[in-house]
């Protein structure tokens, strides 16, 4: 073989290995925050889920609460308006042991918000918890409602500031500004895990600003994945002016095990964990 046929075939093999990585990074740069939110940001949660959530509060002078739930949630998909539905048994502490809440969300084209039933088992009876504003505290932690309630992808605008890299990980930064009159928030800046394969991106850290601007909280996720669904394993999350924050624990968890409608209504509630 000639020099020449080597150089040739070095040049060739060259051009390859350019050929290989040129479209990876120029589908870098062509990514818009949109089409990131779109990839990431929505993962398959299955069509049903059992679960154990463990909920430890603490307060700014170290004083700690704790709560577990048994967990019940399916997906509507819309049907009749519902988008899904979500059912809490209260196991520890003992003293509300059998403190059931339900919550019916709906699709933002029935125009309403969520429904909730809380049942107290002293008093034996069930009451509707209305939801004023989406603003409020989620069972005393620091989501809110509206941050549990997943935002569709054209109520902001989405745009890719960086990617960084923390730790040898590298992350796709995103900023999402709202685009109603009177948000919550004045902006959300989300890091979201790049990798290889798009079904691997999930995300990883939101940061809330306040109206005025400021940084407000932050939002730490784990994803555990059981079968073909995305759910969380650890959630941190925590308000950097009270110095208050919430852990978010999901065990035990099982998916896709045709969860019967009769879970989600106020006899299941008066009767107990089903069995």
């Amino acid at each position: 073989m000639s020099k020449y046929f080597k150089l040739l075939c070095t040049a060739i093999g060259v051009m390859g290995l350019v050929a290989l990585y040129e479209p990876a990074a120029l589908a870098d740069e062509a990514l818009t925050g949109a089409q990131i939110v779109q990839k990431c940001g929505y993962k398959n949660p299955g069509n049903d889920a059992r679960t154990t959530l463990t909920i430890t509060l603490t307060d700014s002078d170290g004083n700690v609460k704790k709560n577990v739930y048994k967990r019940f949630w399916k997906d509507y998909q819309g049907k009749g308006g519902v988008l899904d539905k979500m059912l809490l048994y209260t196991q520890y502490p003992p003293d509300n042991e059998g403190t059931a809440f339900m919550r019916w969300s709906y699709v933002r084209e029935a125009g309403k918000n969520a429904d909730q039933w809380l049942y107290l088992p002293v008093l034996r009876k069930i009451r509707r918890v209305s939801v004023r504003d989406p603003g409020d505290s989620f069972l005393g932690t620091d989501l809110t409602y509206a941050d549990i309630s997943p935002r569709g992808l054209d109520e902001d605008a989405h745009r890719i500031l960086r990617v960084d890299k923390i730790d040898n990980k590298e992350f796709y930064v995103v900023e999402s500004t709202p685009k109603e009159q009177t948000p919550l928030y004045s902006k959300r800046v989300t890091w979201y895990t790049k990798s290889a394969d798009w079904n691997d991106c999930v995300t990883d850290r939101i940061d809330y600003y306040s109206k005025q601007g400021g940084l407000l909280k932050r939002q730490h996720i784990t994803w555990q994945k059981v079968k073909d669904a995305w759910l969380w394993k650890k959630v941190v999350v925590e308000n950097l002016n009270t110095r208050h924050s919430s852990v978010f624990e999901v065990s035990d968890a099982e998916v896709n095990v045709g969860l019967n409608d009769r879970i989600f209504t106020e006899r299941q509630m008066k009767r107990g964990l089903p069995r």
